[in-house]
């Protein structure tokens, strides 16, 4: 039977502000347990909240990113619940009036271009964590992410796949680093997803939704969802009935399991904070954090595409901020016609030896003039393009110097004169006459072996463009 997949997300991103959302204390990784968990944090008798204006402007600044609209006036809310790691016994957030309203997220989907409708992006304190490891038995509480500022990102449930949720996360972690409202760091919790995941039959209304918790790792998000897609249609199928819950995903088991029964927003027992006024917004500091916002992907893909790249290789390019200023530094500058090369180098090898090494390309030991130069060596038939990613680029990555230099050094300048190479044409040709009455016979194949030949016997420095041309010419082109 055919089934219909429903899947919502609602994201959690850190903001990057160095203190908390509503005391002073640090939000830094990796302190020790408690260490920064202020009187405000545990919620200590007689202390009130005072908002971080940092957190609310990184707000404003994805409401903007994401064509949202920015409310002039919001509320904050308690949002009631009992956990040993939420000491107020309820959590700040907002409920019925959040920051941003509305908005989208486009995404590719392979080749596919699709749009995800957000729901709603609201500010909230993160709550401490409950720690079980190396307590003989007991379990410890840490306070110290107790009050970080979160901006919680809710999805309509537009996703219909567990590749196009993943999609949405990683277009979605990539944005919120682009802005620079958040550090992306999934390891260290700062880019959580809860996936909201439902299966129907075609025309029928929305089934019975189950939310699956803290998933910190794009595989296990895709993993996760096609669990319970399995999971849950298995279950209509066989007479049972999904249950609205909470669950956590188990990588080890690669399955979904019950956490708890999912509670709805009348649970909580939401009600306005007593202790913080609205928040008002106005168009002046709307207009303020606009004139500090960076060109987004979508601008710089546009860039790209410009040049000639096509479009899924312009998304690769904006995959992030430093990567795409790389890449339109590189770019400036360059004849047209050596951009698509110089695109290719970029994605290609240049990336695989950023991964290979582990580093970021703010980080790249070939600087943008060095890559630009490099182009203008194959483009006037220095060396050719195999040469310049096999050899050249390595070398300047290790050190050895600019391009020029290092062809000079190692001897890897073409060979274009055209009597030279025809001479080598000639003796290749000579010594293989089965192949070249293969090539007459209509075998293609033989062709390309000539040119392997005709490259080796010139120790890969003849020009491939004239190899091909001369060959062609002596063989009589068909």
């Amino acid at each position: 039977m055919k089934w219909e997949v429903v899947i919502g997300l609602e994201t959690h991103a850190q903001l990057s502000t160095c203190s908390k959302i509503f005391s002073g204390a640090s939000t830094a990784f990796g302190a020790s347990p408690n260490s920064q968990a202020s009187a405000v944090d545990i919620a200590l008798p007689g202390v009130l909240p005072v908002l971080n204006r940092g957190a609310v402007e990184r707000a404003i600044r994805f409401g903007l990113a994401v064509g949202a609209t920015i409310s002039p006036r919001s509320i904050f809310a308690r949002k009631n619940y009992f956990y040993p790691d939420l000491p107020k016994g309820y959590q700040i957030s907002q409920y019925e009036l959040p920051v941003v309203q509305g908005g989208a997220l486009t995404i590719m989907v392979g080749d596919v271009e699709k749009t995800v409708k957000l729901t709603r992006a609201h500010l909230e304190e993160d709550a401490g964590k409950s720690l079980h490891e190396d307590f003989h038995g007991m379990s410890g509480i840490d306070l110290n992410r107790a009050g970080t500022p979160l901006l919680e990102i809710v999805t309509e449930p537009d996703m219909t796949s567990a590749e196009e949720a993943v999609a949405y996360a990683k277009a979605l972690h990539a944005l919120v680093q682009w802005i620079g409202i958040c550090d992306g760091n999934m390891q260290e919790g700062s880019f959580r997803c809860d996936a909201n995941v439902s299966v129907r039959r075609p025309g029928e209304p929305l089934g019975t939704r189950c939310e699956i918790k803290n998933l910190n790792s794009f595989r296990f998000m895709e993993q996760a969802i096609k669990y319970e897609v399995r999971r849950q249609t298995e279950l209509i199928e066989d007479g049972g009935k999904v249950l609205q819950e909470t669950r956590l995903y188990d990588p080890d088991k690669d399955e979904t399991r019950s956490m708890r029964s999912k509670e709805d927003a009348m649970d909580y027992r939401y009600f306005p904070d007593p202790d913080l006024l609205p928040l008002e917004v106005s168009e002046k500091w709307i207009a303020q954090v606009k004139a500090t916002m960076p060109e987004l992907p979508k601008e710089q893909q546009k860039k790209f595409v410009a040049y000639g790249i096509p479009v899924k290789q312009a998304n690769m390019l904006t995959a992030n901020r430093e990567t795409s200023t790389f890449a339109l530094t590189t770019f400036a500058g360059a004849p047209a016609e050596n951009v698509p090369m110089l695109a290719n180098w970029i994605v290609g090898p240049l990336n695989a030896k950023l991964n290979q090494e582990n580093v970021l390309i703010s980080q790249c030991k070939v600087t943008p003039d060095l890559l630009r130069t490099l182009s203008m060596r194959v483009a006037d038939g220095t060396i050719s393009n195999s040469a310049a990613t096999g050899t050249v680029l390595a070398a300047m990555w290790a050190g050895e110097g600019d391009p020029d230099a290092i062809i000079e050094k190692r001897g890897l300048k073409q060979i274009s004169d055209s009597g030279e190479i025809g001479k080598i044409v000639d003796q290749v040709l000579a010594a293989n006459a089965q192949q070249v009455a293969d090539y007459k016979s209509g075998k293609e194949k033989a062709f390309n072996s000539l040119v392997g030949q005709i490259m080796k016997a010139s120790k890969g420095k003849a020009n491939p463009a004239q190899v091909n041309a001369l060959l062609k010419q002596k063989l009589g082109a068909r």
